[in-house]
């Protein structure tokens, strides 16, 4: 595979490892700041938004710039927003400046993933887009335990400096590694635009959004499950974490290569696998072991549908990726909070705190029936060409 995609994966594992360490050191930096927990809270969904605004805004706006400009111009901008964060001297100063360092998550992911599958021979797109995001994977292995140490032994300000510096170091990989790419072949932003009037644009968007919500709903409340329900102690919960993560990575790997060769059956086994093991869960939950193989799966089946959404939706963008190619960042923390508070629903229903699994399996099944419509378009398609043509 191409050098140039190792550089887009040292960016991906920076964004991925400035995502989720946030949730990990979430206690340290609320003491520093002198605010409750919930309120610390505000800085996960300041990025959140960050990614929803940025990923249709920027990529807009720098339509016109050649792509390895938009990589450089959008790392730069996350270095600035991490390094803001680490110096913030309060909690306001802090959303604002998380708010920023996730604006460009969205657009550097969906510039990168158009420049990977340029890179990359016919037929191997969709893996050559899956290595980028194994960086993002590899931040939940490495990245989050080793910054979540870190802020509890040295501080979470220390955390978020190391995150700028991985920051620089992505951006003078680009600069070395990946070759200029020019501008885009007739660069507009109404031909961007133009891509959002199909509907499977739109039904690859929704799949992502209630499939990987799936994942979230799960997720969000994973602590508190394993502790209070399978009986882990709080110790152990980042090391199930890393486990989820490897899971992740193994997924991603999978679902790159299982695109090229087939990627609507591989899209309905995904789905179809994560709504099982997630409605498993909720019996496994009750167990240690039992616990741990199925929060492995859970990372390994919702990671599968990661590059085989990006695989397709620039598939059914055609000419004009880079926007919408983007959406899917935004549709993915649209995915996040959904998942998060469908979970929080159940829980505060008195449903415990195992339902959340339920909710998740749900919204995979809800997933699944809309890459099964978008299936049926694409069959329907098919027939229609050829008696179009006659």
């Amino acid at each position: 595979m191409p050098v140039a995609l190792l550089a887009l994966a040292i960016g991906a594992f920076g964004i991925g490892t400035t995502e989720f360490v946030m949730m990990g050191v979430l206690p340290e930096a609320a003491a520093d700041f002198g605010v409750s927990i919930p309120s610390a809270g505000y800085l996960i969904s300041g990025y959140a938004l960050g990614v929803v605004v940025g990923a249709p805004l920027l990529t807009a706006a720098a339509v016109r710039l050649p792509r390895k400009t938009m990589l450089l111009a959008m790392m730069g901008l996350f270095t600035l927003g991490n390094t803001l964060f680490a110096l913030s001297p309060n909690q306001e100063f802090g959303v604002a400046f998380r708010f920023l360092a996730g604006l460009p998550h969205g657009a550097f992911f969906g510039a990168g993933a158009v420049v990977a599958s340029s890179l990359a021979k016919p037929g191997e797109r969709a893996k050559a887009v899956s290595m980028m995001f194994m960086g993002l994977t590899l931040a939940n292995v490495v990245g989050v335990p080793l910054g979540t140490l870190l802020g509890q032994k040295v501080g979470w300000r220390a955390t978020f400096g190391v995150v700028a510096v991985i920051g620089l170091l992505a951006m003078a990989a680009i600069a070395k590694m990946v070759p200029h790419q020019g501008k885009p072949v007739e660069p507009s932003l109404r031909g961007e635009l133009g891509a959002f009037r199909r509907p499977q644009v739109w039904l690859a968007l929704a799949i992502v959004t209630f499939g990987l919500g799936g994942v979230f709903a799960c997720l969000s409340y994973i602590a508190p499950m394993l502790t209070d329900v399978t009986g882990y102690s709080p110790s152990n919960v980042t090391l199930l974490l890393s486990l989820a993560g490897v899971g992740m990575t193994i997924g991603n790997y999978l679902g790159g290569r299982l695109a090229d060769k087939a990627l609507m059956p591989s899209l309905y086994v995904s789905l179809f696998g994560l709504a099982t093991v997630l409605a498993i869960f909720t019996f496994t939950a009750n167990g240690k072991v039992g616990a741990a193989v199925t929060i492995f799966f859970v990372g390994l089946a919702g990671f599968m549908i990661g590059p085989m959404m990006q695989a397709r939706i620039m598939e059914k963008a055609g000419g004009t990726p880079s926007l919408v190619s983007a959406a899917v960042q935004s549709a993915f923390n649209i995915a996040n909070s959904i998942g998060a508070y469908l979970g929080g629903l159940v829980i505060a229903g008195g449903l415990g705190l195992v339902a959340p699994n339920w909710v998740g399996a749900s919204l995979a099944v809800l997933g699944l029936s809309l890459a099964a419509v978008s299936g049926g378009l694409d069959r329907r398609e098919a027939r229609l060409t050829p008696a179009m043509a006659s």
